[in-house]
């Protein structure tokens, strides 16, 4: 298991909490809006690239245009999860909007990370998203223009695990109909 406060970029910006520690400071605005918590560390996320909000918004158009209607996209929305409370790039989570009225979904069938300044972080992020029992983590590195896709969670992580280019085509296999070219969220070569 990779421990994130070996990751330097996480090391400079850490403040221990439970789950319920971290709710309580949020309810009485101890906590900025640009935190998460991963594995009990409060982590301050970092700014928007436009390349981030960019790749970002075309995978939700397209999402949205696919997800069957079970399914809710949600775009940096808390999942609660044991000791960690994520805010993923993109969830598709199962149920109704008003499932989640007093609780945050605590799993997501898929759950995607734009990784354009924070890749150790998100990198980080597919243990927790396994341990959680998401079936599906993309990591989309736009300025690699690939995709790293993790299946099959596990105790120690994904078992699958596989890294899509720029030509291949991104079908989830937890959501059925979700299918594109990966070339359609990156931007266009300039």
């Amino acid at each position: 298991m990779t421990a994130l406060l070996d990751l330097p970029a996480v090391r400079q910006r850490v403040h221990l909490m439970s789950v319920d520690e971290y709710h309580r400071a949020g309810d009485t605005g101890v906590l900025s809006d640009d935190v998460e918590l991963l594995r009990g560390i409060v982590v301050t996320k970092m700014p928007e690239s436009p390349l981030h909000e960019l790749v970002a918004g075309k995978m939700t158009e397209l999402l949205l245009r696919q997800v069957p209607e079970e399914f809710k996209v949600r775009r940096e929305s808390p999942l609660t999860l044991r000791g960690s409370e994520p805010e993923p790039d993109i969830s598709v989570v199962k149920g109704r909007w008003d499932d989640w009225a007093n609780t945050h979904p605590q799993t997501a069938h898929l759950v995607i990370e734009v990784a354009v300044t924070s890749e150790a972080i998100a990198e980080s992020k597919a243990e927790i998203y396994s341990e959680a029992g998401i079936a599906e983590y993309w990591l989309v590195r736009p300025g690699e223009r690939t995709v790293n896709v993790y299946r099959e969670p596990g105790r120690d992580g994904y078992l699958s695990r596989s890294i899509l280019g720029e030509h291949d085509r991104l079908r989830c296999a937890s959501i059925p109909g979700v299918e594109f070219p990966l070339v359609d969220i990156l931007p266009a070569h300039t």
